[in-house]
């Protein structure tokens, strides 16, 4: 139900001007019950069918069992490759990606059949895997490493830059360059499982029994010794034990969850365009120049005063009042033009209805007085279907008129201000985030010697919408081609982190 291409065509359907829905197959739409359940109820309640070329029109009949059929297939197809899988394992292939540090090996059987799963040693990413070992048994973190690594250029597995994530990875799971067995000359596979989130559509993995492994030994492909393997798990065994992370451990995942701040996910570095991440539990840094190393700008910035600094531009630097009344004629002239242009083509509409009708009549009375020539009957369903298409064009509403209240401007600092005031307040602070985090595009912080540059990118049509009186329905203005939402408006502003107050 979450592929673009399927959400793009339920769009379609509730705009309305859709009728049918041609597929070669039921199972084009989705192979998943559920969702044809689920496509199948939406397109019935918007009075659109379902034709196929394998099954014809669809009915109720057709989801029930061509549905569970076709998830059969899906549960049949995954058993068949998992059995395939295991067979290649078991001979000491590999049953999956290829891991950092190997190369995939292409050649044929002597029957010309291409062999898979078959795995060489890359040097020169086994010496960055050992480095990697060594490293960490000598008390380094994996993000000092990834520092290093990304300093030095040397690539990262896929050719990407170096990450603290993918050398620590998950011990249970198996998962990180520090716990990859196939490293020690053991393969390792159905050590995980992976499930599809319902409600995400993303894809979830979970740890399946030991019992369920199948491991192979594969002596060829080691790279690290037992040594260097063992000194690596033992200092993981200790990081595990200290009481800062068995209290991590023992925090419930609910707990874990950050909360969402005013600039959660808005916030980006002004000079390489990473986004902000936090840093404790009230500062933000670059993400880029703390994990990767990449950027220069390593300074952070307390959450508070970046806050406060984004709640004043909004409050002050946007929507003045000349800018807005200029702003309010400019829009009322180009929308009430395009209202008139919209009005004459509905009349041009009209008149070629009329018109066509009139032909219609003319053929009627012609059948009825007995007139029977080759071409009547084409003719007669060309007119009654060119009416038909008038008259779907005819039934769309009539653009109104748009108003925008004069005093827009004034209008919007109190929302803002009245917003800002709900922040504080723990039972509607959720609803006024929310409000003002739509009114946010983005927000650029630049270091600068001891100062902070701040620039902060509007949504002009959230602001217009957010300032129109309840009375003046925001959808009247700023919803149609005039001003789309996507149009942004910038103001800026300088401050000392340490002294700036609102």
């Amino acid at each position: 139900m979450l592929r673009p291409g399927l959400q793009s065509l339920l769009r379609e359907v509730q705009g309305g001007g859709v009728d049918i829905i041609l597929a070669e197959a039921l199972d084009r739409l989705s192979r998943d019950q559920a969702d044809v359940a689920a496509i199948y109820k939406r397109l019935s309640f918007a009075g659109v069918s379902i034709v196929t070329l394998s099954e014809g029109k669809i009915s109720e009949l057709h989801v029930g069992l061509k549905g569970t059929m076709n998830q059969l297939f899906l549960k049949d197809l995954a058993d068949k490759t998992r059995r395939g899988l295991r067979g290649r394992v078991e001979g000491g292939f590999s049953g999956g990606g290829n891991s950092y540090g190997y190369d995939v090996v292409h050649r044929l059987e002597p029957d010309g059949a291409p062999v898979t799963g078959e795995r060489l040693i890359n040097e020169e990413q086994a010496s960055i895997i050992r480095r990697v070992f060594r490293e960490f048994s000598d008390g380094q973190s994996p993000k000092a490493i990834a520092l290093g690594l990304n300093a030095e250029d040397v690539p990262g597995p896929r050719g990407k830059l170096w990450r603290d994530t993918a050398i620590r990875g998950h011990r249970q799971r198996g998962t990180g360059l520090i716990n990859n067995e196939l490293y020690i000359g053991r393969l390792v596979w159905n050590r995980l499982r992976y499930l599809k989130d319902p409600d995400t559509g993303r894809r979830v993995s979970r740890l399946n029994p030991e019992a369920d492994w199948i491991i192979k030994d594969v002596p060829h492909l080691r790279i690290v010794n037992d040594t260097l393997w063992q000194e690596v798990k033992d200092r993981q065994g200790e990081i595990a034990a200290e009481p800062r992370v068995q209290a991590i451990k023992a925090t419930k995942f609910w707990e874990k969850r950050r909360k969402v701040h005013l600039l959660t996910g808005l916030a980006y570095c002004g000079q390489c365009g990473s986004r902000l991440s936090a840093v404790g539990k009230e500062y933000l840094a670059c993400s880029a120049a703390r994990k990767l190393g990449t950027c220069d700008q390593i300074k952070s910035v307390r959450r508070p005063i970046l806050e406060d600094a984004v709640l004043n531009l909004l409050h002050n630097r946007f929507m003045q009042p000349k800018a807005v009344a200029e702003f309010v004629k400019a829009f009322s002239k180009e929308a009430n033009a395009r209202a008139g242009e919209t009005e004459t083509n509905r009349k041009r509409l009209q008149t070629e209805r009329a018109s066509t009708v009139r032909k219609l009549d003319g053929l009627y009375e012609a059948i009825a007085d007995g007139l029977r020539t080759p071409g009547l009957k084409t003719k007669l369903e060309e007119l009654e279907s060119k009416v038909a298409t008038l008259d779907t064009a005819l039934e769309a509403p009539a653009p109104s008129r748009v108003r925008l209240h004069p005093n827009l401007s004034e209008l919007y600092r109190q929302k803002v201000s009245t917003l800002s005031e709900t922040l504080s307040d723990p039972e509607i602070r959720t609803r006024g985030l929310e409000v003002i985090r739509s009114l946010i595009e983005r927000v650029s912080v630049t270091h600068e010697g001891e100062g902070i540059k701040l620039e902060l990118e509007g949504a002009l049509s959230t602001m217009i919408e957010l300032a129109q009186p309840a009375k003046h329905p925001p959808r009247a203005g700023v919803s149609g081609d005039c001003v789309s939402s996507s149009v942004k408006v910038v103001a800026g502003v300088g401050f000392e982190p340490t002294t700036f107050r609102l």
